[in-house]
């Protein structure tokens, strides 16, 4: 079926990209992510337990923070970490509460990742590129540190964000028929 046949919805879902490069000059606005957010954490959570919490760096801080989170890499690599995390215009940082209880965890995860999709659909829509990011720095006890997340919460992902000019290209995927079974008892 054409995406012009589509809902709203389906249509949004299927045309989203990942931005992972390109963008703007135009500054991404605190204000404007978390009119998002507003929106993105109605996203299902087992219990209500609404398991996140954001750090928004914004344009302004951002070198000063790839500096510090760079300098977690070995030298050899702290140029490229430093470069690639001023590339977008404001990065938001996703953090999820860990419960011990594998089951809570699992659905702790999901409710995450439910709310990131949210978000990265909504800011779409306004012409915002997202890419969630989970490079290695996510998951160094001195990026925790420098964040100041606590010892029973996880980093989820990095969300670069920035305006662009140009859509990224389009990805086939693969056919539900590969990916579909029916269960016959």
């Amino acid at each position: 079926m054409n995406v012009k046949n589509k809902s709203a919805i389906a249509a949004i879902i299927r045309e989203r990209r990942a931005v992972k490069k390109g963008y703007t000059n135009k500054k991404v606005e605190e204000e404007t992510v978390r009119d998002l957010l507003e929106d993105a954490i109605w996203a299902p959570t087992h219990g209500m337990r609404q398991p996140w919490r954001f750090i928004f760096i914004d344009k302004d801080n951002l070198p000063s923070f790839a500096k510090k989170v760079s300098e977690t890499y070995t030298p050899d690599m702290q140029q490229n970490r430093e470069e690639y995390l001023n590339e977008p215009n404001a990065i938001l940082v996703v953090i999820m509460e860990e419960p011990e209880k594998q089951k809570q965890w699992e659905e702790n995860y999901g409710a995450v990742s439910s709310m990131i999709q949210n978000f990265w659909l909504l800011a779409w829509e306004q012409d915002l590129g997202v890419v969630w990011k989970t490079n290695p720095h996510i998951y160094d006890p001195k990026v925790k540190e420098i964040l100041n997340v606590s010892g029973n919460e996880k980093i989820v992902g990095f969300i670069h964000l920035g305006y662009f000019d140009k859509q990224p290209l389009k990805k086939a995927r693969i056919s539900l028929d590969d990916k579909f079974t029916k269960y016959v008892g």
